[in-house]
């Protein structure tokens, strides 16, 4: 009896405890740091996915951590980078217009990166750009709704800069109030041009006619003075100039921040080769040539051109922009000018590929 009653204590005791067990509450710790947010999440999987060179996994990931709620958080450096991974995956794919607009997006932060991602993105940039073209649209009032093949792009208030397949495109502006105004231009991989749309206020209808009526006679104004050849300008002109100006500087500065890539890059191979004890400096007129001769040669001749356009370039905007700024002055001083004062707004404009202004308004 006594060992009988002692293993019932013993079951007891053993299911009291099972019972305590289960309805005490869990104090199980929380994960380190908490869950991860959803875009470093994504990041995460969408650089796997790319160093494991799965380029249309990565891509799709990059993209969805761009769209994450929690997006907004992230830092200059990590936008950064995750546009120019997206642009390097959509170039590994044949993709070269997205991947010329992401790679671009990406290194107009190119402050927050460091230099070897520069360079990489850069190099990757300039790859793609030779198998699209770019147009440079300029567009007044400012207000005015700029479309692409009818796809709206942006607006007038700023010069602005598009990534196209080659081939031919419509570049169209319309804002309520105005006449519509579009452009039909065709571009060549590699090739830049420049569209400017300014439109025109639709003409208000035609006043009743008075009746017929006895007037005094009134005295004949003087007749003013014939205006200058600088004040005859029209204000279309005058935009058309300044989008001139603006787009062959801003290219020209292009192609020379190319030319000093292609620099770059011929000095590392440069130095490359020199510490090859078999490469001397006039290996190249060495018959036959060493393998990395042409590759050489074409470098070369790839920073000589643009490096002569991008001077080419900039020459002709600055002709241009005088010849639009004299206009300005030499319109001011007449009577019609002092009249009527002209509404001038100049806005900046400044990114990794193109630095100048735009000045708008009403003539």
């Amino acid at each position: 009896m006594t060992r009988l009653r002692l293993r019932s204590v013993l079951l007891r005791c053993c299911l009291l405890g099972a019972l305590i067990g289960a309805t005490a509450p869990s104090r199980a710790a929380p994960p380190p740091g908490g869950a991860p947010p959803a875009a470093a999440a994504l990041r995460q999987q969408a650089r796997i996915a790319f160093f494991g060179r799965r380029w249309a996994d990565a891509e799709a990931r990059f993209e969805a951590a761009l769209a994450a709620p929690d997006a907004a958080g992230m830092t200059e450096a990590q936008l950064a980078e995750v546009l120019g991974y997206l642009g390097l995956s959509e170039l590994e794919q044949g993709k070269h217009r997205e991947a010329a607009e992401h790679l671009g997006e990406s290194l107009e932060h190119d402050a927050a990166l460091k230099e070897a991602l520069v360079r990489r993105f850069t190099s990757a940039f300039n790859k793609a750009l030779e198998h699209v073209g770019r147009i440079y649209v300029a567009a007044a009032p400012p207000d005015a709704e700029v479309l692409l093949d009818g796809e709206p792009i942006g607006t007038g208030a700023t010069v602005l800069e598009l990534f196209v397949d080659p081939g031919k495109h419509t570049v169209l502006a319309r804002l309520s109030g105005y006449e519509e105004l579009s452009q039909r231009v065709e571009i060549a991989a590699g090739g830049t041009v420049g569209a400017a749309l300014t439109l025109s206020r639709v003409a208000p209808p035609p006043p009743p006619a008075p009746e017929p009526s006895a007037k005094k006679s009134e005295p004949v104004a003087p007749a003013a003075a014939p205006p200058g050849p600088w004040t005859s300008w029209p204000g279309t002109l005058r935009i058309a100039g300044i989008a001139v100006t603006t787009a062959a500087i801003s290219s020209g500065t292009v192609f020379m921040l190319r030319a000093n890539v292609l620099d770059g890059d011929i000095d590392e191979r440069g130095d490359g080769l020199d510490r090859d004890p078999a490469w001397t400096s006039d290996a190249c007129r060495q018959v036959p040539q060493p393998s990395a001769c042409p590759e050489l040669h074409r470098l070369r001749v790839q920073r000589d051109t643009s490096r002569a356009l991008g001077a080419a370039l900039v020459a002709t905007g600055v002709v241009v922009g005088a010849a639009t700024v004299v206009s300005f002055f030499a319109g001011s001083s007449s009577p019609r000018a002092n009249a009527a004062p002209a509404a001038l707004r100049v806005l900046p404009v400044t990114t990794a590929q193109q630095i100048g202004v735009v000045a708008l308004g009403a003539w």
